[in-house]
């Protein structure tokens, strides 16, 4: 069970994993392990996650979810599998904790009387320096 939050919790099973060799440096053991991590997750058909929080993740991170609708992450960072896969855990709890919170709903607010005569004297000062671009009139 992966457990972001009390109110957000992934069952393990829920998850797929693929391993292939990883790329980059590494000798002998990049040619024969298979070391890199992939980690598929159904989104909406995921049981521990409330529909709110589904929502935003999907539009954050919708350029991470391909077209059967599973988000797709990747490591291969480390040169074994195990954490090459808590670190696809890491990546996943860190994205969830990113959208678990409700985003904070702006307050209107009104400019101040001296925000107004700033904006409108800022206004006429410009409206000089054309004016006094313009040719002279005979």
């Amino acid at each position: 069970m992966l457990e972001v939050t009390p109110r957000i919790r992934i069952a393990l099973a829920e998850l797929r994993f693929t391993f292939a060799r990883s790329s980059g440096p590494g000798g002998q053991n990049v040619n024969k392990v298979n070391s890199k991590a992939t980690v598929h997750w159904p989104i909406a058909s995921s049981a521990g996650l409330p529909d709110d929080v589904r929502d935003r993740f999907v539009a954050a991170f919708h350029t991470q979810i391909n077209k059967q609708g599973e988000l797709v992450l990747q490591s291969q960072r480390y040169r074994d599998q195990e954490r090459n896969v808590a670190d696809c855990l890491e990546k996943l709890s860190g994205m969830l904790r990113q959208v678990a919170q409700p985003p904070k709903r702006r307050k209107p607010t009104r400019p101040s009387r001296g925000a107004k005569q700033r904006r409108l004297d800022d206004k006429k000062a410009r409206s000089e320096v054309k004016s006094r671009r313009r040719l002279p009139s005979d």
